[in-house]
């Protein structure tokens, strides 16, 4: 499940209702990962643009890798400005067992820093500025992508 908000994300209320529905669900193990804008390079937020559709077939990918492996993904990203010290991401792997769980974590947030249809800009002087150094080519984006 992908769940997308306006701004920053309420890490605490989040994480409530996740471990909720993971009790509910009867999984013993739920690992979280909270992405939090640091203050660097005089920022004064990230702001960020999803491109929805590219977003959920990523993710459904990642969901029948999880299934597959007795586990469900849980994804939350902010779009739009999110100040430094506040959260733009969270991401919860629940599985049966704590092995499955802290390995796909770690698979996860790594593929979704590398693929995931997201684009980040600083916001200087409160100008949004597009965060070139520190971004990645998705793979098939591009006019003419020729595999490279």
């Amino acid at each position: 499940m992908i769940e997308l908000y306006d701004g920053p994300l309420d890490v605490d209320a989040i994480f409530s209702s996740w471990r909720r529905w993971g009790e509910d669900k009867n999984f013993g193990a739920f690992i979280t990962f909270v992405g939090t804008v640091r203050e660097e390079n005089d920022i004064e937020a990230l702001s960020f643009d999803v491109y929805k559709p590219i977003l959920k077939s990523w993710f459904d990918n990642w969901q029948e890798k999880a299934q597959k492996r007795g586990a469900f993904l849980k994804m939350a990203h902010s779009i739009g400005d999110v100040p430094v010290h506040t959260s733009s991401y969270m991401a919860a792997v629940f599985s049966p067992k704590r092995r499955v769980a802290l390995e796909l974590i770690d698979e996860f947030v790594e593929d979704f820093k590398a693929n995931a249809p997201i684009w980040k800009y600083d916001v200087i002087n409160k100008k949004r500025v597009y965060a070139k150094d520190r971004s990645q080519k998705i793979k098939g984006a591009g006019i003419l992508d020729i595999g490279h």
